[in-house]
C-alpha cells in the first residue's frame, strides 16, 4: 500500500508539474522565445490517445527526455500526460535505452545499426497492452527519438501504427557562432552573445539551456562558441573555465562545444617567438594546451581554424602550408579524439587573379595530405555566402580530403534579420548540385555524406543567427533557417516544403489556410529576394563593409576584390564576370560536363549567367527578351513579390497572435522599403553602362543615382 502512495504521490507531483508548465505556457506572450517547441494544443480531432509515459534513467539526458515527453504531449494534447512506473493502458509511451529499461531490452528492437544517435519509434504490445516503444543504444539517441515523436504530433501525423529507424546522415552537425569576447557577434543581427562571459563560470545564463534544447530537438550535437576571427585569450585559463561551465549545460543534450583557436596563441599567450607550426616548442604549446583542455572538459570536440585569410595569422606567415598548420594541431587533439576544422575560405589578391578560383588553387594541390582528423570545411559557393552562388569546386575536387559544407544561417547578404528569406531551397539546390565527380549523380549530398568517397568523418557547418533577443533571431520567419539547417544536418535529403510545412505548424499554427500561405511565401521568398538584390547571377554589389544594402558604383577599397565593380565588370558592352577561357577560366576547376555547361552562354544556367559570363546587354534570353530587360524585370518582379506578401500576411490577421503579426508587418514594410532601393539604385547605375530605357513594367525610381551613392540603406 505504502508503494503505491509513494508511486500515486509521484505521478501526482509529476502531473501538477506538466499542469503548471502548461497554464505557464498559456499565459506567456507569444514573443517567439519558445520557437518550434510551443506545444500548443492541437485541434480536438486530431489528438491521438496516450496515456501515460514510462520512462527509463536518472542522468540529466534521461531527466530532459522525460520533461520533454512530459510537457510535449501535455500540451500538444491539452492535458496532462503523467509518468507511470509501468505499462498499465493501451496508448503508453515507452522511452529509453536497452541497459536503462528491461521494457526496452525485452522488446529487442533491430538498434544494432543505428550508431549512439540513432532511435527506433515503433508501435509494439508489452504486457498485452499496445505502446509507442521509443528506443536507442544511448540516452541521447532516446532524447532525438523523442523530440522526433514529439515533431510528428505537431505536424499532425498518424502515430498508429508507427515503424520509424533513423540515425544522421552526418556525423557533425554544429553551428559556428561568430561571437566575441565583449558580447558582440560579428554578423549578428539578433542582439548581444549568449555566452555572458562576463559573469562565467559563476553564474550561468538559464537561457543557455533552453537553446541546447532547441539545438538537440533538431539534432544538432556540436557548436563553436567564438568568433573565427579569433582573440587568444578564449584559450587562456581564465576563458576554459568559463566554457568548463557551458559544456556541462549542453552535455545532457548531446551537444560538445568546440573553440576557434587564434593561430598565434603559443606568441600571444604563452610567450614564443614564433607560431611556426614545425617548431617544436609551437607543438608542444598545442599539445599541453590541448591537455589542459580535455582535463577541464573531457568531451571537448576540437578546434576550428580561420588561417592565413582576412588577415589572420597561419601557417604561410612561416611559409609553411595549410597541411603544416592544419596536421600540427590535429596531432596536439588526436590522443583526445578530437577534430580540428581547417577552414578553405582563404584567397590571395593578386594582379589578374579571380577571388572565386582561390581557395580550389591554394588547397586542392593538397588532396590526400591531411590527417585524419581534419576536416576541410568548405563555403557552399566559392566567393562569400552570396544569395545565389553556384556550388563550390572543392566538392568534386578533393577525392581524398574529408570536406564538410560550410552554410551561413544569419544573413549577412541577405538582408540581417530584416528580410524574410527561407533559406532551406538555396541548401536544397546546393546540396542537389552534381559535381560529376565521378559520373552523373555525384552530388555534393553524396560528398558531403561520405557516401561517394568513403570518407570515414563527416559534418556540416552553419553560421549561426543566434543573440540575445527574445526571440532569438531578430525576424520571427529567420527562425525557420536554423529550423531548416538542423533539419538537412540529420537528414540532407529532406525537401524544402517539408520543412517549411513542419516549421509553419510547429511555430505558428495548424489551421489549414493559413498553413497553406505561410509555407508559399516561405518558398517563395529566397528566389524574391535574389531578384531585388543580385538577379542572373550578380554577386557581392553589396555596400563595403556592412553588406546591408546596395553599392554597385563602389571602388575605393584597398583590394579589388573588396569592391563590388571587381564583381560585375559592368561596362558599355555589357555585365558580368567572364570565367571562362577568354576570361579567368575558373569554370576549369569544374569536371567537364559541370564546366562545359556553365562556360557555354547558350546552355550556362540563366540564374548564373554573369557569374561566368560578360552578357551583352542586347544577348537574347529564353524568354525572348533582351538582357538588359529582363534584368530589369527581375528587380521589379522581386519588389512585387514583397507587396504582394505584405497583403497575405495582412490577411492572416486574428489566425497569428496579435504580438508577432504585428513584429513581422513591420519588418515586411522594411523588406519593401529595401527592395525598392536596390531595384532603383542597381538599375540606375547598370543604365549609366547600358544607355537603354526601362522595360514597360518597370517602375521609375524614387531618387536619383547621385541620392543612392550618397546614403548607405539603414538597418
Amino acid at each position: 500500500m505504502k508503494r503505491r502512495q509513494a508511486r500515486n504521490t509521484k505521478m501526482q507531483a509529476v502531473a501538477l508539474t506538466a499542469l503548471l508548465f502548461s497554464l505557464a505556457t498559456v499565459v506567456l506572450a507569444e514573443d517567439g522565445y519558445r520557437l518550434w517547441l510551443r506545444y500548443e494544443p492541437l485541434p480536438s480531432g486530431a489528438r491521438p490517445t496516450i496515456a501515460a509515459i514510462v520512462a527509463a534513467g536518472d542522468s540529466p539526458t534521461a531527466k530532459a527526455v522525460r520533461d520533454e515527453l512530459v510537457a510535449g504531449c501535455s500540451g500538444l494534447l491539452g492535458r496532462t500526460i503523467a509518468v507511470a512506473e509501468r505499462v498499465e493502458q493501451d496508448g503508453t509511451i515507452v522511452v529509453g535505452t536497452p541497459k536503462s529499461s528491461p521494457l526496452i531490452a525485452g522488446l529487442k528492437l533491430p538498434l544494432t545499426t543505428l550508431g549512439n544517435e540513432g532511435f527506433v519509434i515503433r508501435s509494439a504490445k508489452l504486457n498485452g497492452r499496445s505502446v509507442i516503444a521509443i528506443a536507442a543504444n544511448t540516452e541521447v539517441g532516446a532524447l532525438y527519438g523523442a523530440f522526433h515523436f514529439l515533431r510528428l504530433l505537431q505536424a499532425q501525423q498518424p502515430i498508429f501504427p508507427l515503424n520509424i529507424s533513423q540515425k544522421p546522415r552526418l556525423q557533425l552537425r554544429m553551428l559556428n557562432h561568430w561571437d566575441n569576447l565583449d558580447g558582440s557577434i560579428e554578423r549578428g543581427y539578433a542582439g548581444r552573445s549568449l555566452w555572458n562571459w562576463s559573469e562565467l563560470p559563476d553564474k550561468v545564463d538559464p537561457r543557455l539551456r533552453d537553446y541546447a534544447r532547441a539545438n538537440a530537438s533538431l539534432g544538432i550535437n556540436a557548436t563553436a562558441l567564438n568568433n573565427v576571427n579569433a582573440n587568444a585569450k578564449s584559450l587562456n585559463a581564465e576563458y576554459l573555465r568559463k566554457t568548463a561551465a557551458i559544456a556541462a549545460v549542453f552535455r545532457p543534450y548531446g551537444m560538445r562545444v568546440f573553440l576557434s583557436a587564434r593561430f598565434s596563441a603559443p606568441m600571444e599567450l604563452g610567450g614564443l617567438k614564433t607560431a611556426d607550426p614545425l617548431n617544436a616548442e609551437v607543438a608542444a604549446w598545442w599539445k599541453q594546451k590541448a591537455d589542459e583542455i580535455y582535463a577541464l572538459i573531457p568531451d571537448f570536440g576540437g578546434f576550428l581554424v580561420k588561417a592565413n585569410s582576412e588577415g589572420q595569422p597561419g601557417p604561410r606567415t612561416y611559409n609553411r602550408d595549410h597541411v603544416d598548420g592544419a596536421n600540427m594541431l590535429a596531432a596536439a587533439v588526436a590522443p583526445h579524439n578530437g577534430i580540428v576544422i581547417w577552414r578553405a575560405f582563404v584567397y590571395d589578391m593578386k594582379d589578374g587573379y579571380d577571388r572565386a578560383a582561390a581557395a580550389y588553387d591554394n588547397l586542392q594541390p593538397f588532396d590526400g595530405k591531411f590527417a585524419a582528423n581534419v576536416l576541410l570545411q568548405v563555403k557552399n559557393g566559392p566567393i562569400d555566402f552570396q544569395p545565389r552562388e553556384p556550388f563550390h569546386p572543392l566538392f568534386g575536387g578533393m577525392p581524398k580530403t574529408q570536406l564538410m559544407p560550410e552554410l551561413q544561417i544569419t544573413q549577412e547578404y541577405l538582408g540581417f534579420s530584416n528580410h524574410l528569406a527561407f533559406l532551406a531551397p538555396m541548401w536544397r539546390e546546393f546540396l542537389d548540385a552534381d559535381t560529376f565527380a565521378k559520373g552523373k549523380g555525384s552530388t555534393v549530398t553524396k560528398i558531403a555524406d561520405g557516401s561517394l568517397y568513403n570518407q570515414k568523418l563527416t559534418g556540416i557547418a552553419g553560421v549561426a543567427n543566434t543573440g540575445s533577443d527574445r526571440n532569438w533571431n531578430g525576424h520571427h520567419f529567420a527562425q525557420a533557417n536554423w529550423y531548416a539547417f538542423g533539419r538537412l544536418a540529420w537528414n540532407p535529403d529532406l525537401s524544402s516544403k517539408q520543412l517549411a510545412d513542419e516549421w509553419v505548424r510547429a511555430t505558428f499554427t495548424n489551421d489549414p489556410k493559413a498553413v497553406r500561405t505561410l509555407t508559399r511565401l516561405l518558398l517563395e521568398s529566397h528566389e524574391a529576394v535574389v531578384d531585388y538584390m543580385t538577379p542572373l547571377g550578380l554577386h557581392h554589389i553589396m555596400w563595403a563593409g556592412h553588406h546591408y544594402g546596395p553599392a554597385p558604383w563602389w571602388d575605393k577599397e584597398r583590394r579589388d576584390d573588396w569592391n563590388p565593380t571587381y564583381y560585375h565588370r559592368a561596362d558599355e558592352k555589357g555585365l558580368g564576370f567572364d570565367r571562362t577561357k577568354t576570361g579567368s577560366n575558373s569554370v576549369s576547376q569544374y569536371f567537364p560536363a559541370v564546366r562545359d555547361r556553365f562556360a557555354d552562354l547558350r546552355t550556362c544556367p540563366e540564374n548564373l549567367l554573369v557569374w561566368f559570363h560578360h552578357v551583352p546587354w542586347d544577348h537574347r534570353l529564353k524568354s525572348g527578351r533582351i538582357f538588359w530587360d529582363e534584368l530589369a524585370l527581375h528587380y521589379q518582379r522581386g519588389v512585387d513579390w514583397v507587396r504582394t506578401a505584405r497583403k497575405d500576411w495582412d490577411a492572416l490577421s486574428g489566425v497569428i497572435d496579435a504580438g508577432r503579426h504585428e513584429a513581422v508587418a513591420r519588418k515586411l514594410a522594411i523588406q519593401e522599403r529595401d527592395a525598392a532601393h536596390w531595384r532603383d539604385a542597381c538599375l540606375l547605375y547598370f543604365q549609366t553602362f547600358s544607355k537603354r530605357p526601362l522595360p514597360s513594367g518597370v517602375e521609375k525610381p524614387q531618387k536619383t543615382l547621385d541620392e543612392y551613392k550618397a546614403k548607405s540603406l539603414s538597418w
